[in-house]
């Protein structure tokens, strides 16, 4: 209906999930106790194909469903209006009991029903609000949005994994993170779940912010004043924390592009995240074309790269232990100072 590609398609039917593992002969029960079920085709594609269903109980983070109701019901039972559209692939009739088609013309997220009790029955809706909005550049109808900030607290309740997903997803989709970013701070969910996210000034901040990659990690961190806290509390990775960590460490510790040296010891000490450190808008503009040309010259700038090893240093007489360390960080910097020196001859003579 918005004229954009799918990139699938969510089956429903009235048949109950043991009757759709019948029918096909392949099929994963990806979430079989809430009527979903996977079926393979011949490429092997998933679809997944969900049963009429209505929620009977929910705690706000799970609900208990029922099969064996109508379309109607299951529909009834969705989160938004635009959400609620079902199509008939055979007969290509369209059911939109909740006017869903209209709230897309008129470019408006609503929630079906009693906005209130959508987002009670799962509040994670809140943020799949606010993702909606700034993806397709909604708005948010007033009493739906009235509806989120009353029931912000309830994000309190949902796990980490999920809010991580829907704040990934969102950032990944949004048109604009500013407009995202905006939407989670006026709601409230930024307090709640990213505490350490700081107020990006005002055009210039959502210019610096909109014109970063598309990264989550990466976004976050920008605007996080303590990045691994942050990611720590999404429950991301080990390797997405340091990550986070290492910008929040070294975004205003650039060196000066007119100092090589100066520089290859920064790129030496940043290691594998200067690409992330040379996306982020403080840099000094001459930097990236400094670094550009270290690399293409293919400068020594660790350890391994220097021209002798360890044994090396053993064998012309440096003591076991902590010597070995001490002696082979003098040597990078030597080199780092002066790429021309690192020939095993010379770091040899040094030694």
């Amino acid at each position: 209906m918005l004229g954009l590609k799918n990139h699938d398609f969510d089956l429903t039917t009235a048949a109950p999930p043991q009757e759709v593992r019948r029918l096909f002969p392949r099929t994963v029960p990806v979430g079989i106790e809430h009527g979903t079920v996977a079926v393979l085709d011949r490429s092997d594609h998933l679809h997944e194909v969900t049963s009429f269903r209505k929620d009977i109980r929910t705690d706000g983070r799970h609900a208990v469903v029922e099969f064996g109701v109508s379309l109607l019901d299951d529909l009834a039972r969705r989160d938004f209006t635009i959400n609620s559209i079902a199509y008939h692939p055979l007969t290509h009739e369209w059911r939109d009991p909740f006017a869903g088609e209209a709230d897309l013309e008129k470019k408006v997220i609503r929630s079906v029903g009693d906005p209130n009790w959508r987002f009670r029955e799962d509040y994670l809706r809140i943020l799949r609000a606010l993702r909606f909005s700034a993806r397709f550049e909604f708005r948010i109808h007033g009493p739906t949005l009235e509806a989120a900030k009353a029931n912000v607290a309830g994000l309190a309740q949902l796990s980490a994994e999920r809010v991580r997903d829907e704040w990934f997803k969102g950032i990944a989709s949004a048109g604009r993170v500013s407009k995202l970013l905006a939407l989670w701070r006026e709601v409230g969910a930024i307090r709640i779940w990213l505490p350490e996210i700081q107020v990006q000034g005002e055009d210039g901040g959502k210019r610096d912010l909109d014109a970063l990659p598309r990264d989550p990690v990466l976004i976050t961190a920008f605007l996080s004043r303590d990045p691994a806290a942050s990611l720590t509390r999404l429950k991301c990775s080990n390797q997405d924390i340091e990550r986070g960590r290492a910008v929040g460490f070294w975004r205003d510790k650039y060196p000066d592009p007119k100092h090589l040296p100066g520089v290859r010891r920064w790129l030496s000490q940043v290691g594998p995240y200067a690409s992330d450190l040379l996306t982020l808008p403080a840099i000094p503009v001459s930097l990236t074309k400094v670094v550009e040309s270290i690399r293409a010259a293919q400068d020594p700038l660790t350890l391994k790269d220097l021209a002798v090893t360890g044994d090396d240093l053993l064998a012309a007489g440096v003591r076991p232990g902590p010597d070995i360390g001490a002696t082979i960080e003098r040597l990078l910097a030597e080199v780092l100072d002066d790429p021309s020196h690192n020939t095993r001859a010379y770091l040899l003579s040094r030694v």
